[in-house]
């Protein structure tokens, strides 16, 4: 995705986008910054690596060269210690989030007979307690000011498989674990655009309607022939993060179907 000409949708405002190193978080972050916000990248890779397509490094020198305002902080989010450093790192810099965005994630896709329980609970603290942490680190600020927006990046696996009888790919995929801490992350926004509703801040959730081409879903065979264009996600995502939070707020909204319901597409 090319950066989309600058505007104004985000002027003065601050953002952290977790994940923004490449895939989703990368192409919502260069939206962000596009649309004149002050954008916070992170992730574990800061400097290229061999072993990974993208980095912090390339994300950054992408934003400032498109002429949009970036810093970019390392850190694993699957690390209680390292999401607080990286909260004070960002509020020091640029000051504490207008919009939170939940992206980072690690994914592994095999029966539940024999899920590791180490990775059961890395997939948990990514996809559920470091989102619910991230939120609650911004919520004073976003209190404050009586305006705030948080979007989980989820996925249509969070919905619950069809069945008896139950098609080849939820027996065989391997997508218990990640639908389920999908399904908690879907839980999670609703409950927090619940608390924070009087206070103005807006929670939702986006997922693709169809997998995206990224690295990563490339890495898991997710994406190799029915595919969406990501910018279909961006675009959700900007309308998720610049919308009144009185109206638009504790939707889990599937790109394809909310951008018709808004006009966006045909």
């Amino acid at each position: 995705m090319g950066i989309h000409p600058l505007t104004s949708r985000c002027a003065g405002r601050t953002a952290l986008v977790t994940g923004s190193s490449r895939g989703l978080g990368k192409a919502i972050a260069q939206r962000l910054a596009a649309e004149g916000a002050t954008v916070a990248l992170t992730g574990r890779t800061m400097d290229p690596d061999p072993k990974y397509q993208g980095s912090l490094r390339e994300t950054l020198a992408e934003i400032e060269a498109a002429g949009g305002s970036a810093i970019a902080v390392q850190a694993d989010l699957s690390h209680t210690e390292d999401r607080e450093r990286l909260f004070a790192e960002v509020v020091d810099r640029i000051g504490a989030p207008d919009i939170l965005v939940n992206n980072a994630a690690v994914t592994f896709l095999r029966p539940l007979a024999d899920f590791p329980e180490r990775r059961v609970r890395l997939m948990m603290e990514m996809h559920v307690l470091a989102p619910l942490h991230l939120t609650q680190l911004s919520i004073p600020a976003m209190r404050e000011r009586r305006r705030g927006w948080v979007l989980n990046v989820t996925s249509v696996g969070g919905d619950l498989p069809g069945g008896p009888p139950f098609d080849e790919f939820d027996r065989n995929a391997g997508f218990g674990v990640y639908g389920t801490v999908k399904a908690a992350l879907n839980r999670l926004t609703k409950s927090l655009a619940a608390e924070l509703y009087d206070d103005g801040i807006a929670v939702n959730a986006a997922a693709p309607s169809k997998p995206v081409a990224t690295p990563g879903a490339g890495t898991l065979d997710l994406a190799k022939t029915d595919t969406e264009d990501i910018e279909l996600i961006t675009q959700t995502a900007l309308e998720l993060c610049t919308g009144d939070p009185a109206t638009l707020t504790g939707r889990i909204a599937h790109t394809q179907p909310f951008l018709r319901e808004i006009g966006w597409l045909s």
